[in-house]
């Protein structure tokens, strides 16, 4: 080859995909269908090297094989840096094979969660999770039993309350997260403010905000794993990685809280796969973290409460129905801030 690409350019979504796609392909990688844009490079006609953008997190970096050793790689990432800086995202995420770990380190990434040979999340600063964590700890609470749990409440349910309740009694403090990722019928800000109303006449209960480092955008590394079982597996176990060897120890968390799911399949999996990453020694070098299922609240009808139950309710404006399974302040809230809904 007697000189390298001459073409870096942007597509957006209306762009045709297929060489990409094909690229991807070629190189053993599915695409994401929450890709915002791609940074591509071509030599003369032909498609060198991509890398793609879904929010603050880098997917889908390939570069053809007569291109590789050239530093595309490198290039590409720095491209699509500079795209997301200009798109407003300076705190970046990369899910790659471990196998890459070396290329991005020289790409300014750092490791921060790694399952065996599968996948690993790097981020692209070395005191990210250390300044987050720092963070946390400032709201630690001693005690033997510190209890964990983090919902999206969308919106809060009585079976939130119980669950919290439930942790409270159970523990000398707890610590509940709210998913901030901003992709549910509520906002974030909405849902947080449920949480906070939901819980608190619980005197030993903290609601902390969302990070990146929790069940976000991030950590879903669905583009380079085609077999779907495997790319539940990984999100999952990436996320509880993350959960057990930083987030836990920052607050002294003991114990982690879920309901029990008899709706979602996905979730109901997590719940299983939470016992292997938090509570099996072998995953990780930090202390193990004991993982309490607590049965559903369930309605007089025998029917366990759900949030997707709530919006559906909602979406037929059947609010006398609404007010069984939501707390008061739940009810309140929907009735003032979601009027077109209830009319």
């Amino acid at each position: 080859m007697e000189s390298g690409p001459d073409d870096v350019r942007t597509l957006l979504g209306g762009d045709s995909l297929d060489e990409v796609r094909a690229l991807l392909d070629i190189s053993g990688l599915g695409m994401d269908a929450d890709i915002d844009c791609f940074v591509v490079a071509h030599h003369g006609r032909q498609l060198a090297g991509c890398a793609g953008i879904a929010g603050n997190t880098i997917k889908c970096v390939a570069v053809a094989e007569d291109y590789r050793g050239d530093n595309l790689s490198a290039r590409l990432v720095g491209e699509v840096e500079n795209l997301a800086l200009r798109l407003g995202h300076s705190h970046l995420f990369l899910y790659t094979r471990p196998s890459n770990i070396a290329l991005f380190k020289g790409c300014g990434f750092y490791p921060l969660a790694q399952w065996d040979q599968v996948a690993v999340l790097m981020e692209n600063t070395p005191v990210g999770i250390t300044l987050y964590c720092r963070t946390l700890a400032q709201q630690r609470h001693s005690g033997a039993r510190i209890g964990g749990m983090v919902m999206n409440a969308n919106p809060f349910t009585l079976g939130h309350a119980y669950l919290a309740e439930q942790a409270s009694a159970l523990c000398d403090w707890v610590h509940i997260f709210v998913v901030r990722e901003d992709v549910s019928l509520f906002s974030y800000t909405e849902r947080l403010e449920m949480v906070r109303q939901g819980v608190a006449h619980l005197t030993n209960v903290t609601v902390h905000h969302g990070s990146d480092y929790l069940i976000s955008r991030a950590t879903f590394p669905g583009y380079f794993l085609r077999d779907t079982q495997l790319v539940s597996q990984t999100y999952s176990a990436i996320d509880l990685l993350i959960f057990r060897q930083y987030i836990a120890p920052a607050l002294g968390i003991t114990h982690r809280f879920v309901g029990t799911e008899p709706y979602c399949p996905v979730t109901e999996q997590y719940n299983r796969d939470m016992r292997v990453w938090l509570e099996e020694p072998g995953r990780s070098a930090l202390p193990p973290v004991s993982v309490v299922e607590i049965p559903r609240k369930c309605q007089s009808s025998g029917w366990a409460i759900s949030a997707s139950e709530v919006r559906a309710l909602l979406k037929e404006r059947q609010m006398s129905s609404i007010r069984e399974i939501v707390p008061p302040c739940t009810f309140a809230f929907l009735t003032s801030h979601h009027r077109s809904e209830c009319a």
